[in-house]
């Protein structure tokens, strides 16, 4: 056991901290993130009675019955997930979520003066929740999150026989369902229109437009593949080591990455080379390093 924790003890000195430009980078971003969020809320959605899923569907959904305001509300509710995100994720996160938290509530407070710009709920619902869903992306593209539902989910988690997707769902729900009393029913179904909208639009901000895959592919004709896949694809291979758990044969595997466009092209390379081979496919959200520049193909 000693001697495992001396291993352990380097490894803890070598964390870094973040350097000064990226930690300036980060700041901003979220910053532009949490501005985005409270410009989605105040300009759109709350003037026209549509709500987000999450901690702000519930404060919005407070201050309309209370009379408080909202970005009080939003900075209130939050809070205790601050400390939560702080022992569940780590301090870096904890610090992100606390200052996007904090932009996003000064943001809704500067905000609520200014009406919207549009009485139409459907377009509130369409444009609200892309602004939204944008800002969102963007804060937990770069470490922090500004809605607690997720870390309670992590919580409920240990406890509880549903993922973390699950929770969340369950939640949102329960919130969106709750706008019905609350606003009426046809402002709970934009409610989950610019919920939905919100949800792809964060998906597409942390994943961005350029899609790539991960392609595994185990066959009898490994260098062959790799080879045509270097210079038909222009895309540099892998080759794994693998050994089959009921043959016990060994085999070399195939690991590349592609862009969603030449997906077609490397499943007919794959079938006119070898049939019989084993292709597994899936996405990727984000590369960094290595050399995944394609090659000149012609």
């Amino acid at each position: 056991m000693e001697a495992v924790a001396k291993q352990l003890e380097p490894a803890k000195k070598e964390h870094k901290k973040l350097p000064f430009a990226n930690m300036v980078k980060r700041i901003i971003l979220i910053l532009a993130g949490a501005a985005l969020v409270s410009v989605g809320l105040e300009i759109f959605l709350v003037p026209n009675h549509v709500i987000d899923g999450g901690i702000t569907g519930i404060s919005i959904i407070l201050s309309h019955l209370t009379g408080l305001n909202l970005g009080v509300l939003l900075f209130t509710l939050n809070l205790p997930f601050f400390f939560l995100g702080y022992k569940q994720i780590g301090k870096t996160f904890a610090i992100s979520t606390l200052i996007g938290v904090v932009a996003m509530s000064v943001g809704t407070n500067l905000l609520h003066p200014v009406p919207g710009l549009t009485k139409d709920p459907l377009l509130a619902a369409v444009f609200g929740g892309i602004i939204l869903g944008a800002g969102v992306g963007m804060v937990i593209r770069y470490g922090g999150s500004l809605d607690g539902t997720e870390i309670l989910a992590i919580l409920f988690n240990k406890r509880i026989p549903l993922s973390v997707g699950q929770t969340v769902m369950f939640f949102n729900l329960f919130i969106l369902g709750s706008a019905g009393f609350v606003f009426g029913w046809d402002r709970a179904m934009y409610s989950l229109m610019a919920y939905f909208i919100a949800f792809k639009t964060i998906d597409i901000t942390i994943e961005g437009f350029n899609e790539t895959k991960s392609v595994w592919i185990i066959s009898d004709y490994p260098e062959e593949l790799g080879k045509v896949i270097l210079y038909r694809l222009g895309r540099g291979v892998t080759y794994l080591s693998g050994e089959g758990a009921y043959t016990g044969d060994a085999k070399k595997v195939i690991f590349c990455v592609i862009s969603r466009l030449e997906e077609a092209k490397l499943k007919s390379i794959v079938e006119e080379i070898d049939p019989q081979a084993f292709l597994a496919i899936g996405n990727i959200h984000d590369i960094q390093g290595g050399r995944f520049k394609k090659r000149d193909i012609h």
